[in-house]
């Protein structure tokens, strides 16, 4: 698919440095749990009240977030698929080691059947509602990326962005939207016998072809829509909010691999407001033409898993891009070897502001583009503080520990 490729490359190096200024900021930082189990909520929803300024928590559920000292923000709002919303009151000065408990909530919802709707038909009618539900000026957006890649257990590259980027109105498709990288940071293993770099082509730009509200011809246009069978599932909740739940999948066979999933849809105003989405293996040669662009002679490419959760965030009568995340899991082996190499990919990009009163079109001479990698155009990683006041998504604990195992063994060859 447009926008999403890896590259399969020998493993080059750089060592260059970042400095920091400071900015006018207080920090909000914690964790989210389930109330009565006490496990912690991955990737639960962090978000002023009241304003565009939000993030995410990360896998472990840890989050931050940055709050501008002069915003006169009054609350931050946590919000995860099947919770009630938790509004903690803040009052301008840093808050750490918060703990924030969400409790389930059962989604009462009437049938679908009462619309006198299979699970197509209510997909149609979220698609009908696109235009008057999701922006219709154009619109910049402020965002955090980030992309690593694992090999086995252990990472072997880390890339870091805010980024810019700029959509037109929904109804326009994809075609003038664009990213910029404002500022970006990497960290690449040191050890030598890490012979392969692999790399995610183009993957700050996943922000635009994985809207799959605003790119119907990924899975929502009206001629992909024969292409697959719905099914209305169990309803649930997402940010207070009742929405229907309906899956796909592929019901024809196509040259080029398809996708399974589930699209989730607010039941007051017909929104798309989550998209969880594979891309089907059933043919491992399609599913490698769809994402691989090149790699070594003489190695095999084995696609395991290619994942995608696209999120909208609710503000006041306007859906917003909120979060993007993709996942790809291979492995790789070379002719006449017994054995072959896990690795894994995982971009993620966090919307953490937009602008709709002065959004300027990126021009293309400084636009992000598909055939570039994010680790080939920033430098390594130098300062903990490095983000100023920068909303990101906060490292998970493996992650966190992989770069400063690799910081001081980058410094102890120095």
């Amino acid at each position: 698919m447009a926008g999403l490729a890896i590259a399969i490359l020998m493993l080059a190096q750089q060592n260059i440095g970042w400095a920091q200024s400071e900015r006018d900021y207080y920090t909000i930082s914690g964790v989210v749990k389930e109330k009565l189990s006490q496990k912690k909520l991955e990737y639960a929803v962090v978000a002023l009240k009241g304003s565009k300024v939000g993030t995410i928590a990360n896998a472990n559920g840890e989050f931050s977030i940055k709050v501008k000292g002069n915003s006169g923000a009054k609350a931050v709002v946590f919000s995860h698929l099947g919770y009630s919303n938790y509004e903690l009151p803040i009052d301008g000065k840093d808050m750490s080691d918060v703990v924030i408990y969400l409790e389930q909530k059962s989604s009462q919802l009437d049938p679908v059947t009462i619309l006198g709707m299979d699970g197509k038909g209510l997909v149609e009618l979220a698609m009908e509602r696109v235009e008057r539900n999701y922006p219709s000026s154009k619109n910049a957006l402020s965002g955090f990326y980030r992309e690593t890649v694992k090999k086995r257990r252990s990472y072997i590259n880390v890339s870091e962005a805010v980024v810019d980027i700029y959509k037109t109105p929904y109804m326009e498709g994809v075609e003038r939207d664009a990213v910029q990288v404002y500022k970006g940071r990497k960290l690449v293993s040191p050890d030598p016998k890490d012979t392969l770099m692999v790399k995610l082509l183009g993957g700050p730009n996943l922000s635009i072809y994985l809207d799959v509200v605003k790119n119907p011809d990924l899975i929502l246009s009206r001629e992909n829509l024969d292409l697959y069978s719905f099914r209305i599932e169990e309803s649930v909740t997402i940010g207070e909010r009742p929405h229907y739940v309906v899956s796909f999948q592929p019901q024809v066979i196509m040259p080029y691999a398809l996708y399974s999933g589930k699209l989730f849809i607010d039941k007051g105003n017909y929104t798309f407001s989550r998209a969880e989405f594979k891309l089907s293996m059933s043919d491992r040669n399609k599913a490698t033409q769809a994402i691989l662009k090149r790699k070594p002679f003489g190695m095999h490419f084995k696609p395991e898993e290619v994942s995608f959760l696209v999120t909208y965030r609710q503000e006041g009568n306007m859906a917003l891009l909120h979060y993007i995340r993709s996942e790809i899991n291979f492995k790789c082996d070379w002719k006449k070897r017994l054995f072959s190499t896990s690795y894994s990919i995982v971009s993620e990009t966090v919307v953490t502001d937009s602008n709709f009163d002065d959004a300027k079109r990126i021009p293309l001479r400084v636009a992000f583009k598909d055939n570039q990698s994010l680790s080939d155009k920033v430098s390594n990683f130098v300062d903990k503080d490095f983000w100023e006041d920068y909303n990101i998504i906060e490292p998970e604990e493996s992650l966190e520990n992989a770069v400063e195992k690799l910081r001081k063994a980058i410094n102890s060859r120095k």
